[in-house]
């Protein structure tokens, strides 16, 4: 590494144009983050044009420094209202909410923006020292690790958003089957269509997201009858008289360890081509409650259940930048957006970026790194912001969350039939959380569903349809055996207490 061009880099980020852009981008990020349906890959696009006129280190930097704003901004309304604004922060609702609903607002946002900055300052160390190395890591990875990979995944739906082990691994199977609706990857032939146009590209997980999420939750608070919105109300008066200054930094190092594990598994699976902070928080929240000592509180307001998700999702956008610009393959799909602006720049990401053009990369990496920095400062204005909401009546902030969320619905694709779909959900949703469904667990397969469907059978074809190459890889057949101990150890563990 050249210290030479780290500093050249640095100086180009100080640059005053630059580093206001870097702010504009993360407080941009916050708030679009923030808003269900929107997500880090709108944010881009809709920043997109306002590059056109600047120079290639201010442009890209306010484009990276939005999607870690973004990423960020997605655990404020999933910790306040059980709405995720992003796909990476549905992790983030498991026990973000719970902890909101007990009166403990300020120590879950507390938290979240601790983790997320630590998870974000992580993963841009990461990049600095290891990229060029961790991207031939990557390029080893093939159909049988992918599958694997998602295969722990779905691992953990035995344990997430349900106390019904069946019943979560039914839900899992469901969001899988509706991932499948659309052109099949492999044949390219109808499945599930019945002769719909609008089906041929499959449903988005947004919509679905959002209508079970976020109405879920909006029927479940109005059809609670009067004793539950008294609960409510009490909750919401708790929270609305909440002072960040109750959270103390020193609080967030009790968990210093699962930060640091959940950032280490976001950075890698970020690195993943095609994978990203969704899959990155999933996986890290079912590795921190299998190896917790309080397993039993995640899902009722776990702290290390909060972090994990948090710490992951941002390192997995730091992560999710080294194939992008090293390998000139986009790790997410907000990357491959941010991959469009290089090209549009006159750059072309790949190797030769490296030797070609080293101060703009280090560049984009002290430009995230300084906005996980501001992201104490500037997440703490957002939730004042949304602290606001708090104060409302629980009839004011159901009509705020429908209206975002149909407007969210229709933003993904400019399609009136996501707005259906969210609303269909929604019922679907609150039915789920009246019997004890995971909500959670649905999501969760249909985000996994492709990875899983695709590297499978890709596997297969190129392997002549041999089941057994699938134990050839040493990386596949380890990943698969802590799949099978996290969904067979916490089952012996349960009949051995029951015995007891």
């Amino acid at each position: 590494m050249d210290i030479g061009l780290l500093k050249d880099g640095f100086i180009s980020i100080l640059e005053p144009l630059t580093l206001l852009l870097v702010i504009m981008g993360l407080v941009i990020g916050v708030f679009l983050g923030a808003l269900p349906g929107i997500g880090s890959s709108m944010a881009i696009v809709l920043a997109l044009p306002f590059t056109y006129f600047l120079d290639i280190v201010p442009a890209i930097a306010l484009l990276v420094t939005i999607y870690v704003g973004s990423t960020y901004g997605g655990s404020i309304t999933a910790i306040l209202f059980n709405t995720p604004g992003t796909p990476e922060s549905v992790a983030t609702t498991f026990d973000g909410y719970p902890l909101a609903q007990k009166g403990e607002v300020g120590k879950a946002l507390g938290l979240a923006i601790s983790s997320s900055a630590f998870g974000g300052i992580f993963a841009v160390l990461v990049m600095l020292f290891l990229s060029p190395w961790l991207s031939q890591v990557a390029l080893k990875m093939h159909s049988s690790e992918y599958f694997a990979l998602a295969f722990l995944g779905m691992a953990v739906i035995s344990s997430i958003g349900s106390a019904n082990t069946i019943k979560a691994i039914i839900s899992g199977l469901i969001g899988i089957f509706i991932s499948t609706i659309g052109v099949d990857p492999i044949t390219a032939t109808d499945r599930f269509t019945f002769n719909s146009i609008e089906l041929m590209n499959g449903i988005s997980y947004i919509p679905i997201m959002i209508g079970a999420f976020a109405l879920g939750e909006v029927f479940s608070q109005i059809s609670g009858g009067q004793k539950e919105n008294d609960d409510y109300d009490e909750g919401n008066e708790a929270t609305s008289k909440f002072k960040l200054g109750a959270f103390k930094i020193k609080e967030f190092f009790l968990y210093k360890w699962v930060a640091l594990k959940s950032s280490i598994i976001g950075t890698v699976i970020g690195i993943l081509p095609g994978t990203g902070g969704s899959i990155a928080s999933f996986v890290s929240y079912g590795i921190a409650m299998r190896t917790s000592k309080n397993q039993e509180k995640f899902g009722k307001g776990s702290e290390e259940g909060l972090v994990a998700p948090e710490s992951s999702n941002n390192a997995a956008a730091g992560g999710a930048m080294i194939p992008t610009l090293i390998l000139g393959i986009p790790g997410s799909p907000t990357t491959a957006v941010i991959l469009a602006a290089l090209v549009l720049q006159g750059l072309q990401p790949g190797p030769q970026l490296l030797s070609d053009q080293p101060i703009l990369l280090y560049s984009v990496f002290f430009a995230m790194l300084i906005a996980s920095i501001l992201t104490f400062i500037v997440g703490r204005l957002g939730i004042r912001v949304f602290e606001l909401l708090l104060k409302l009546p629980y009839s004011i902030i159901a009509t705020f969350i429908i209206i975002l969320s149909l407007l969210g619905a229709f933003a993904v694709d400019n399609n009136i039939l996501n707005v259906w779909i969210m609303l269909i959900f929604g019922v679907i949703g609150y039915l789920m959380k009246l019997y004890d469904f995971s909500v959670a667990s649905l999501i969760l397969g249909i985000v996994l569903g492709p990875l899983m469907e695709e590297s499978f059978r890709r596997h297969l074809l190129l392997n002549n349809g041999n089941y057994m190459s699938f134990f050839h890889s040493p990386i596949t057949v380890i990943i698969l055996i802590i799949a099978l101990m996290a969904i067979v150890l916490p089952q012996l563990l349960n009949k051995n207490k029951n015995k007891n």
